[in-house]
């Protein structure tokens, strides 16, 4: 995640790593951001107690994400209270990267959950100058992510477009993920051809190497942009996604909906979640079939489904049940 590649080297360069342990983490992160869970969690598990704390650190991150894609809500609770743990015991030898990576991974955590902010950890633009690089890109799309849960689209298209223009070199992971979180501001603004820019960008950093991972992850929130951009000319890659996106979004759930008494939909197909987030934001059912590419009598069967399976009665209740 930390490391600036070319597209389609990613593997080479991990094979690339000296060290073992590093070669190791780095792997781990690979199986996970390419949709092998099972592989990565195996393998971070190796490194959830080893002393040195940047890669005990690694390890419980991917860990904790691994296992929630697996459904093994437990094992990713405890995952994170590791990086907590990490956070907490911090003192004056604590080197300053790391207390921010740990603060930056635990604020992540409530972000990506839509969970609230963790009050001790402090905001998080307190931290990220003390991150290299890679990392300072991921934490920014953890911001830009925050302020689309806001609300507040444009300033979150701001922080993406601010975050590209620094930087140096392509981080091609970090870049899937704030391209994405671009994709999540347009469609929120009815903006679908620069959402479309985003996801195509996105796909090209991703594709050469299969980093799937983050496709899956954000589905809910690309208001049907994967149907309509990736279904019809990558359905392979498309129907692995969507694989992702049942397991992710699962697990997500199994977190989420506890905590904050939300109840988000959970028996929908990922169609009827992207036809119902667009309905949700206010889209007519010329325009959710204008940009999904199916007819709008289709577009009216599908929020007729959802709303049956939701057991409400009018279109504008569809909006709690929704992802924000």
């Amino acid at each position: 995640m930390n490391t600036a590649f070319a597209p389609g080297h990613c593997r080479e360069y991990v094979e690339s790593i000296q060290d073992v342990r590093l070669r190791d983490i780095a792997r781990a992160e690979y199986f996970y951001f390419s949709g092998q869970a099972e592989e990565a969690a195996q393998l971070a598990e190796l490194y959830l107690s080893h002393p040195e704390l940047s890669l005990r650190l690694s390890a419980c991150l991917i860990y904790a994400y691994a296992n929630l894609t697996l459904g093994q809500i437990p094992r990713a609770r405890q995952a994170l209270a590791g990086v907590r743990g990490i956070l907490t015991s911090a003192d004056a030898h604590t080197p300053l990267q790391l207390r921010a990576a740990a603060a930056s991974i635990v604020t992540a955590a409530a972000v990506l959950l839509h969970l609230p902010l963790p009050e001790d950890v402090g905001p998080l633009q307190e931290h990220i100058r003390f991150l290299p690089p890679g990392l300072r890109m991921f934490a920014l799309y953890v911001q830009a992510h925050h302020t689309y849960l806001q609300g507040d689209y444009s300033k979150s298209i701001g922080i993406v477009e601010t975050a590209f223009a620094m930087q140096t070199e392509t981080y091609p992971i970090p870049s899937i993920y704030m391209h994405l979180v671009a994709v999540m501001d347009y469609m929120s603004l009815k903006q679908p051809e620069d959402a479309q820019a985003h996801l195509l960008t996105a796909w090209e950093l991703a594709r050469p190497d299969d980093l799937i991972e983050g496709f899956g992850e954000h589905h809910g929130l690309l208001g049907g942009m994967l149907e309509a951009v990736l279904k019809k000319d990558w359905p392979e890659d498309f129907k692995r996604i969507i694989a992702i996106t049942y397991r992710f979004s699962a697990g997500w759930r199994k977190v989420h909906n506890p905590v904050t008494g939300d109840d988000v939909a959970d028996n929908l197909t990922t169609t009827e979640f992207a036809t119902a987030m667009l309905a949700a934001r206010g889209w007519t059912n010329q325009e959710i079939a204008d940009h999904m590419g199916i007819s709008p009598n289709t577009v009216k069967q599908y929020i007729s489904t959802t709303l049956q399976k939701l057991n409400i009665k009018q279109r504008k209740d569809l909006k709690q049940y929704m992802l924000r």
